[in-house]
């Protein structure tokens, strides 16, 4: 079991049980004490699940869940002090996919969030991300920041093989064969000719850039500032 769930919660003591009891169950975890911070690691890290209490500092627990349903569909089981119908209503509103009221029993919490990846696991993947890119597979639509980004076909898939293999260093030959196809004749060069229309189109204009050369190797997708 190796599911990445993010807990955003301020009160430190409540966030540290919630760590320790997450990992004795074998879950990666990682911890945000505020809204802002709890946003960022939505889109940095893409867990599988998210913990999130509704009182937090800088941006609360809804906000921070109607935000990342515009570029996410994360199960997220909302934290309540209250218990009052009225939160319930509103976290399920803005997105949360279920709730729990504090004080809670450990083990109606991983219910919870087995059940939520369970549920989640035969969901189609919709998006895929990278940094401040969003690529929307159910629109073949990507944006990045505010701006949206008009791709030809080849190019979509090509940037959509690199973004499924982030982080990974793929070559040309790799590249071919899952973007051309295994039938392709052809010259390789046709690779690096197509990487050049992708960063005229999502680097170029950015400081960070996303699509980076791997000398001697291939390419790779992953944030990093300055050249590829």
């Amino acid at each position: 079991m190796n599911n990445k769930i993010l807990i955003i919660e301020d009160e430190k003591q409540i966030a540290r049980f919630l760590e320790l009891e997450l990992r004795h169950e074998g879950y990666n975890v990682q911890v945000e004490y505020d809204g802002w911070g709890g946003l960022n690691a939505v889109k940095q890290k893409e867990p599988d699940l998210v913990l999130l209490d509704i009182m937090l500092p800088g941006l609360d627990g809804m906000a921070v869940c109607r935000k990342v349903r515009q570029f996410s569909e994360v199960p997220v089981i909302m934290l309540t002090a209250k218990g009052q119908t009225v939160d319930k209503v509103t976290g399920l509103d803005a997105g949360a996919n279920d709730y729990i009221t504090k004080p809670f029993v450990s083990e109606e919490l991983l219910a919870r969030i087995r059940a939520a990846l369970r549920k989640n696991s035969s969901r189609p993947e919709k998006n895929l991300i990278l940094g401040n890119l969003i690529m929307d597979l159910s629109k073949h639509h990507v944006i990045r920041g505010e701006d949206s980004i008009n791709l030809t076909k080849r190019e979509y898939d090509l940037l959509e093989y690199l973004l499924r293999n982030k982080e990974i260093i793929l070559s040309r030959e790799q590249i071919l064969d899952n973007v051309w196809g295994y039938d392709y004749i052809g010259d390789t060069n046709v690779v690096d000719v197509y990487i050049r229309y992708l960063r005229s189109k999502i680097d170029d204009a950015y400081d960070t850039k996303l699509i980076h050369t791997i000398r001697g190797f291939g390419y790779t997708a992953k944030e990093q500032n300055g050249e590829g």
